[in-house]
């Protein structure tokens, strides 16, 4: 349980001075340690795609480790996925335009691993974290909605390459955008205009650095509490408990890439 300490800034700073510690709490929730001691028991006993999708609390679970929740619904679409695999460069996972699919054919790689898929690290342990963090930033987002987003850039932060994937991806953006008080209209922008105008505030290899990065992440939650009175709630799309991801982004998400 995460809880709120009246400001995101100090709600923040609380969690992520002992991050671990907090994951670990996050891990004995009951319904967390209880979801996870059933994959840790099952997910070795599936040996194939079908297996995979037969069990649906197993499939769930990984789902929501991977931040894929709101499409666990869309089963002959990851089965796709799952498939055709991520060796191919026309595999249907690398045509997709959000890279968590990738990810999730990687990690589940019947493709290339058949049976021993779900015998590797990446499938077991790893998960099992993947499982735990969303959970607590789920927590987290229950008490705070800035508290999330800082999480969740923290998070993924160092996986960013250029400004571009900031871009695409919309929790990234409105953190993004806070710090900067890039305006609402840009998004209208050509992309690559776009793309320039976050490299001439942004320098993106400081946020392989973790103290550029807190540093950044300070201001975030500073100006996030500055303007928390206003009305309009980012989360409210971004991470809705009933569908994680909006129409727009789903649509995205199911996209291909230009040339697909």
């Amino acid at each position: 349980m995460v809880v709120y300490l009246g400001s995101t800034s100090a709600t923040y700073a609380y969690l992520a001075k002992d991050l671990t510690k907090s994951l670990s709490m996050e891990a004995k929730d009951a319904q967390v340690a209880r979801e996870t001691k059933y994959y840790q028991d099952n997910i070795g006993k599936v040996k194939s795609v079908d297996d995979f999708m037969k069990n649906t609390r197993l499939y769930n679970y990984a789902m929501k480790a991977y931040g894929l929740e709101d499409m666990a619904y869309a089963k002959g679409f990851m089965k796709k996925v799952l498939n055709e695999g991520v060796v191919d460069k026309n595999a249907f996972a690398n045509k997709l335009t959000d890279s968590r699919f990738k990810a999730f054919a990687t990690t589940f790689n019947f493709a290339l691993l058949g049976e021993y898929a779900t015998t590797t690290k990446a499938a077991t342990s790893d998960v099992v974290d993947k499982y735990v963090r969303q959970n607590f930033e789920d927590a987290a987002g229950e008490q705070d909605e800035g508290t999330q987003l800082a999480l969740y850039f923290k998070r993924m932060a160092p996986t960013v390459t250029s400004a571009y994937d900031l871009l695409a991806d919309k929790a990234l953006w409105t953190v993004t955008q806070t710090i900067f008080g890039f305006p609402t209209q840009m998004s209208s922008a050509d992309i690559d205009k776009q793309k320039k105008a976050v490299d001439a505030k942004l320098n993106v290899a400081d946020l392989q650095d973790p103290a550029k990065l807190d540093k950044l992440l300070k201001r975030f939650t500073a100006m996030w509490d500055a303007t928390s009175s206003s009305s309009y709630s980012p989360l409210l799309e971004l991470f809705s408990s009933s569908s994680t991801t909006s129409t727009d982004v789903s649509m995205s998400i199911l996209s291909l890439k230009p040339g697909g």
